[in-house]
């Protein structure tokens, strides 16, 4: 199934009283969400207690747990000592979403720096796989290791480059982040067209099946010559990217994704934003004689033993 939810807790979680994310779980199901993304971003510090708490409340709430890693990941640095902090950073953060119940890790696999970015992809291929053997070692074999798509040129992980990432293990998916590809080209994805070659490649590259299941960050960005500069909430409507042009794409292509808003402060109203979107698009669907513009302009055949 399709799930929204939230990277994190909104402003309003706090307002409305809350104090722990061990909370989030119950709050998002009354709001009908069905994902939340803890962030380790800043380090790894959650208490292993705390996160069996949130994993308890997210299976009793239906909510699908994720994580995103440490930021400071960099698998192109040459360093040995960076390296292994970098592959530590990602051993933990496993292991404690392992207690959170959930499989899908987001990766910032690394940045060029001064490397010719031929040798930072070599750098983080290798690094990725043994990141992947050192998680088997630890029986963490069942995590899906999710490379994320980055805001500004300097950042290993254009789209091109995040696809050919997962092609080197089949655990992998890919974390589309469609406001980071939409700064990165400097407000490329501004119509259902463009949304569309993202999927196209995608589909191409890793076929289907495995693109219908992908993990998603969506947000409105600002952005400069450089690329991003911060997310921005779906109220400012002077930013992109907007859901609407993605929204008729998935439905049309029978897309799974787990798609987490990343939007500043507003992520979890602006995951339920998204979510009755999709769903007011599924039911126009359903009506009689209610094929849309979207339905007939992209709608294709299943591939054999698809449905």
């Amino acid at each position: 199934m399709i799930r929204f939810g939230p990277a994190g807790n909104s402003d309003s979680f706090y307002a409305a009283g809350f104090k722990s994310s061990d909370q989030a779980p119950g709050w998002l199901r009354k709001m009908g969400l069905s994902a939340y993304e803890y962030s380790f971003g800043r380090g790894v510090s959650l208490k292993e207690e705390t996160a069996e708490r949130i994993a308890a409340r997210a299976r009793e709430n239906d909510i699908a747990v994720s994580a995103h890693a440490p930021y400071f990941i960099n698998l192109s640095n040459p360093d040995p000592q960076k390296r292994e902090a970098s592959f530590r950073y990602i051993a933990q953060s496993a292991r404690l979403l392992r207690l959170l119940d959930g499989e899908r890790l987001v990766v910032h696999v690394g940045a060029a720096m001064k490397l010719e970015r031929a040798e930072a992809l070599k750098n983080c291929r290798a690094g990725l796989k043994e990141a992947y053997r050192r998680l088997d070692d630890l029986g963490l074999s069942g995590i899906r290791l999710c490379p994320e798509t980055m805001g500004r040129a300097g950042q290993i992980g254009d789209l091109t480059e995040t696809l050919d990432f997962c092609l080197l293990d089949e655990r992998m998916i890919p974390c589309l982040d469609f406001a980071h590809l939409h700064a990165r080209d400097r407000g490329a994805l501004g119509s259902t067209e463009a949304f569309a070659r993202v999927l196209d490649r995608a589909e191409q590259a890793l076929g289907l099946d495995r693109a219908r299941t992908m993990h998603i960050h969506f947000s409105t960005i600002e952005f400069t010559q450089k690329g991003e500069k911060r997310h921005r909430t779906f109220a400012e409507t002077a930013y992109g990217p907007r859901f609407e042009h993605l929204a008729p794409l998935l439905l049309e292509r029978g897309y799974q994704p787990r798609i987490i808003c990343e939007c500043h402060g507003t992520m979890a109203e602006d995951a339920r934003a998204m979510q009755d979107i999709y769903e007011n698009m599924e039911q126009k669907r359903r009506e009689p004689h209610g094929v849309s513009a979207h339905h007939v302009l992209f709608q294709r055949p299943a591939p054999d033993g698809v449905l």
